[in-house]
């Protein structure tokens, strides 16, 4: 959100600071449990590995202070390691990672399964804060990440900052947003990830072009190096250590009414309503800054409802709820000195002080503001207890806006237990990541019965775990606004954050309506991990209020939405289990394909959906890069055998979808609220080609609210599985878990086989023969039977699933 400021301080920094190399020598070392330690003639080096193959790696120089970890948020796993020394070098290793470490001068190499992964080439310090570290890059590499980019897949060759800081407007360029993460990951599959939130610089091989430099203002002075076999495995091995993004409610994946912004309880129950009157699915309504002013411009900080726009708030969350419909409501970290909290905030010492003392104070665009120090214990709590008591009266989400921060003046101070005062560039990436956990550890602690709902702008690697679901910011509602978002995407859910997402239509600026434009977005959401539309007031931006023409053209998508809930809720399951976004890069089809890593438009969409969003007017096909294997066009149902760049045909109504031959798809009845559904019936998808000879798949269920069901029992794990023979395919069905609130007995599954070229002989369930209908009619009235549609080619079966395990048996001539 905001489209106005355009103060945002610009990092000026060089990373050429005169910076003095450590040229560190050894002197001695002593190893303790995990953690070697090796003690120089510049302080004190620190390996210490977390896993088999993550290994933190800590330079202690005397007189620097060391931030806390962001990055790191569980405690080491206990892993074998062995340690050899000869003259002049040591090697310090675990089963698959090793470091070899030259003493004199200090130099790490590191490998995997004995081959040579990174060098540490080069660490330099300036003063008590500043400092860089080098590391050698081979001539072949991509790296992905630093963060929010519109750059292309590969970051290699730019030297970007690292400064969060609004892009307002963007579209098909932008070295710098509103997430700059301090880390990479490299196709020679590795990640370097530096655990510090400082105003910094990434280099990534623009001054030298095999050499990565990482510089810092202050913070930590350490990074964690992590290895694997592939990327998906990174990923989970990084998270693992991280901490793992938890599962939110099921909710989440419903349709948002939102925009900048609702002025009114009336008008926000009017929105609500006409979603309801128009039968289009709805599920939260996000309330922008006027929940608690009536103006844009001086009311920032009150955090209170404005009685007179909002009379009876209590009865509207209520009410709200009571339809299926969750309130997420806006905050932001800066209390200006007009608002009814300045004075409170000021007593309660939650505000950022100064170089005089006093709450530090400065303007921006919505007035004269004070910025609430999130590192500061009374702040955390002063804080925390407005939170508090807004989700006590029934507020389900807290959005965090401006939380780069937005405007950060350099001598503001920012008070961290056991280190003092710190200036605004040694902490300033780390802001929004100390914010969501604010939040996320009131929730545990006051609302422990109730997944966090955390939508945040802006954080640092590490922040996914506190449940963050962060967005792609103030983009431009124009086409170049919809073309980089699956880029951001991918580069996000790289590092955990497997919820980003786009303001669906765009946000900024537009003058006129584009149907198209609006449609084309929309339709890309539905393979986006959040469905919420939200855009400056101007052109609405939910759907109820474009007219019948785009409500039809857009209703089979929101109930496609919904109907994918059992596959999406499983995708998000899985993201919490392992990482693994529920965006993917097309790459992960095919990771020895190196040109699929620079493809930024089609993506996979778990692991059954390839996606590509039509980004431009006025087209009838559209370009697809295939990475081979067998694809089935979800709409026309043609087969694809090939890889590389096909044209698909569209039209206004469709996108290119594809479906992978051999995926299960779980999918449910159209629902108008996720509140409605339940898993008794079920429809299970699988999508057959003589090319797979088996194939499984999973779906995840459980209550769809409480935290960490899955760690508690407290879920069911739906396992399908299909072999093919000649002239039969085997699917048997089998179910794991525990008892949860809701779970059903037994299910009424039918299962429908696509491409289906002839009928078949028989049907069988647990060995019992059913009857193979001839009219679709007579099918959906009866129980236990199957039907051949001969025109689609597909075998519909329903069955009754009531025991642990079921088999089903076709045979055809």
């Amino acid at each position: 959100m905001r489209i106005w400021l355009k103060l945002g301080k610009v990092v000026a920094f060089c990373l050429l600071w005169p910076l003095a190399a450590l040229s560190q020598h050894y002197q001695s070392h002593q190893l303790s449990g995990q953690q070697l330690l090796i003690n120089t003639d510049q302080g004190q080096l620190a390996l210490t590995f977390y896993q088999d193959a993550v290994l933190e790696v800590w330079h202690q120089p005397v007189g620097r202070a060391q931030q806390p970890s962001l990055i790191i948020g569980t405690a080491p796993e206990p892993v074998e390691l062995w340690l050899d020394e000869q003259p002049g070098v040591m090697t310090f290793g675990s089963h698959s990672l090793k470091v070899k470490i030259e003493k004199s001068p200090l130099q790490l190499s590191f490998y995997y399964q004995d081959k040579l992964i990174s060098r540490e080439t080069a660490a330099a310090v300036a003063n008590a804060e500043a400092f860089s570290l080098d590391f050698a890059l081979t001539p072949d590499e991509k790296l992905f990440g630093a963060g929010q980019r519109v750059l292309g897949m590969d970051r290699r060759g730019h030297s970007l900052p690292l400064y969060n800081k609004a892009h307002y407007g963007y579209g098909t360029h932008s070295t710098q947003m509103y997430f700059s993460l301090a880390g990479v990951m490299s196709s020679q599959n590795y990640m370097l990830l530096f655990d510090n939130g400082a105003t910094g610089q990434l280099d990534l091989g623009h001054s030298e072009a095999n050499t990565l430099t990482f510089a810092a203002q202050g913070g930590r002075s350490s990074y964690l190096i992590v290895a694997a076999d592939n990327s998906p495995q990174l990923i989970e091995r990084y998270v693992s250590v991280s901490g793992k993004p938890p599962l939110p409610a099921r909710w989440t994946l419903g349709n948002y009414a939102s925009r900048f912004g609702y002025r009114t309880e009336a008008e926000a129950r009017a929105v609500v309503k006409k979603f309801r009157d128009k039968q289009l699915p709805l599920d939260a309504i996000v309330i922008d800054l006027y929940w608690f002013g009536p103006d844009i411009q001086g009311h920032m900080g009150n955090l209170a409802w404005d009685k007179q726009a909002f009379p009876e708030p209590e009865k509207m969350l209520a009410d709200f709820a009571a339809d299926g419909v969750h309130t997420i409501l806006v905050t932001e970290p800066f209390v200006l000195t007009t608002s009814t909290r300045w004075q409170e905030a000021v007593d309660a010492g939650a505000m950022a002080l100064g170089p005089d003392g006093t709450p530090k104070t400065f303007d921006f665009y919505f007035g004269n503001t004070g910025l609430i120090d999130v590192f500061k214990p009374e702040a955390v709590d002063w804080f925390w207890q407005i939170y508090r008591g807004l989700l006590q009266q029934g507020v389900a989400g807290i959005w965090g806006d401006l939380g780069e921060p937005e405007v950060h003046p350099a001598d503001t101070l920012h008070q961290l237990p056991g280190l003092g005062a710190l200036a605004a560039d040694q902490v300033h990436n780390a802001y929004g990541h100390r914010w969501a956990e604010l939040v996320h550890q009131g929730y545990l602690q006051d609302f422990p019965e109730q997944r966090p709902f955390i939508m945040m702008r802006a954080g640092s690697l590490g922040s996914q775990r506190f449940g963050m679901v962060p967005w792609t910011g103030d983009v431009d509602r124009s086409w170049d606004g919809l073309k980089p978002q699956v880029e951001l995407a991918l580069q996000m859910g790289l590092f955990g954050f497997g919820w980003i997402h786009s303001d669906l239509g765009g946000f900024a600026g537009g003058e006129v309506f584009d149907a198209e434009l609006y449609t084309r977005w929309m339709q890309y959401g539905v393979f986006q991990p959040v469905y919420r539309p939200h855009a400056q007031e101007h052109i609405a931006p939910e759907p109820v209020f474009q007219g019948d023409e785009v409500i039809n053209r857009l209703r089979p998508w929101l109930e496609l939405r919904y109907r994918l809930l059992p596959y999406n809720y499983t995708l998000a399951w899985q993201h919490s289990q392992s990482g693994m976004p529920l965006m993917r890069p097309l790459y992960f089809a095919d990771e020895s394909q190196l040109a699929l890593r620079d493809e930024t438009n089609s993506y996979l969409w778990g692991e059954a959906f390839l996606v590509a969003p039509v980004t431009e007017p006025g087209v009838s096909r559209w370009p697809v890069t295939l990475p081979g294997g067998v694809w089935f066009d979800y709409f026309s149902a043609k087969r694809y055998d090939q890889a590389g760049t096909v044209q698909v045909p569209v039209k206004l109504d469709t996108i290119p979808v594809l479906v992978k031959a051999g995926s299960f798809i779980p999918m449910t009845r159209a629902l108008e609220r996720t509140a409605d559904y339940r898993s008794e019936q079920l429809e299970l998808h699988y999508y057959h080609d003589h090319s797979v000879s088996a194939a499984s798949g999973q779906l995840y269920e459980d209550d769809g609210q409480t935290p960490d069901a899955y760690a508690k029992g407290q879920y069911e794990l739906l396992q399908f599985d299909v072999k093919a023979a000649q002239h039969q395919l085997a699917f048997s069905f089998s179910r794991s878990g525990g008892d949860y609130q809701g779970k059903p007995d037994s299910r009424e599954l039918t299962l429908l086989v696509h491409q289906q070229p002839r009928r078949p002989k028989a049907v069988t369930v647990n060995g019992r023969d059913i009857r193979i209908e001839r009219r679709l009619s007579r099918f959906n009235r009866q129980q236990n039977v199957a039907y051949y549609d001969v025109g689609k080619g597909q075998l519909w079966v329903k069955m009754h699933w009531q025991g642990a395990e079921q088999q089903l048996q076709i045979t055809y001539q």
